[in-house]
C-alpha cells in the first residue's frame, strides 16, 4: 500500500509510543512493563472527576485526555491537554492523592495504565523516572499558565488554531476523531461559535470536517492562524522532554 503525504500508517500499539515510557532506561521501562495494561479510551469517557480518588495512571498512545475545570453551575474550560508526550495522575507524584480537575478523552483511541501501587513503588525506588516525571510537570504546568493567557488575550479563532496544534502534536496522526460539542465544551463557547471556527478553516483549505472527525490538511496554514501561545508550549515542551530517538524494534513492546 502506498502512503500518501500527510497521511500516518497506523501499526500495532507499542508502551513505547508513548514518549514518557520511551525515555525510560531500559532497566526501568521493563520493570513498569509488567504492570502495563493496554486499554481503549472511548471518546468523552472521564477517566476521573474532581476530588475522585486516582486509581491508575494513565500513558495515552492514539488517544488525548482533555483535563477540565468544571464550574458550580456545570460550565468547564479547558486548561491542558494530555497525549502520548505525558501521563494522566499527575496529582499522585505530586503527594495531592486527588485533583479538582476532571479528565475527559477527547480523542478516541488506545492507552495504557497502571495501578497506583506498582507506579508509585517506581517513583519512589529510582531518581531517574522522578526527574523525567518532574520535568513533564514543568512542561504542563507552562501549558495551564499559556492556556489562560490565551483565554484571556487571544481571539477565538487564535484559540481555535492554537488547540489544534497541542493535540495533533500529541498524536501519530493528523485526523482528530471528535464531536463539535465536546470541542466547544473544551473552549468554552457554543456549538454554533465551534462550527463556524471549523467551516472557515475548511473554506480556506486547511482542514476538513465531517462526522466527528477533523483532519487537518495544511498545517503550516493553521499555524499561520494561531497566536504565539503554541509556540511558547512547544518550545518548552521540547527543551524540558527530548524525544529520545529509540527504534521502536530495539526494545520489546
Amino acid at each position: 500500500m502506498l502512503n500518501r503525504p500527510g497521511i500516518k500508517v497506523a501499526r500495532e500499539a507499542s508502551p513505547l509510543d508513548n514518549l514518557l515510557l520511551r525515555a525510560l532506561p531500559d532497566a526501568e521501562y521493563d520493570r513498569l512493563r509488567l504492570d502495563l495494561e493496554s486499554i481503549e479510551l472511548p471518546l468523552g469517557s472521564v477517566l476521573y472527576e474532581p476530588g475522585s480518588l486516582l486509581r491508575h495512571v494513565y500513558f495515552p498512545t492514539s488517544s488525548i485526555v482533555s483535563l477540565l475545570y468544571v464550574m458550580n453551575d456545570g460550565g468547564s474550560a479547558e486548561i491542558a491537554v494530555v497525549g502520548n508526550d505525558g501521563l494522566v495522575g499527575m496529582s499522585l507524584y505530586l503527594g495531592g492523592g486527588t485533583t479538582p480537575s476532571r479528565a475527559v478523552v477527547q480523542n478516541a483511541g488506545l492507552a495504557y495504565r497502571i495501578k497506583v501501587p506498582p507506579f508509585m513503588a517506581e517513583f519512589h525506588r529510582h531518581a531517574e523516572l522522578q526527574q523525567l516525571l518532574l520535568r513533564y510537570t514543568q512542561a504542563l504546568l507552562t501549558q495551564m499558565v499559556q492556556t489562560a493567557v490565551c483565554n484571556r488575550h487571544h481571539a477565538i479563532d487564535q484559540q481555535f488554531c492554537r488547540w489544534l496544534l497541542l493535540s495533533l502534536d500529541r498524536l501519530p496522526s493528523n485526523v482528530l476523531t471528535m464531536t463539535h460539542e465536546l470541542i466547544a465544551n473544551m473552549l468554552g463557547v457554543s456549538v454554533r461559535e465551534v462550527m463556524t471556527l471549523a467551516d472557515k478553516l475548511q473554506g480556506l483549505q486547511l482542514l476538513t470536517h465531517k462526522g466527528g472527525q477533523i483532519r487537518v490538511t495544511d498545517r503550516p496554514g493553521v499555524e499561520t492562524k494561531s497566536c504565539e501561545c503554541y509556540r511558547v508550549v512547544k518550545t518548552e515542551t521540547d527543551r524540558l522532554l527530548p524525544q529520545k530517538k529509540i527504534p521502536l524494534t530495539a526494545r520489546g513492546a
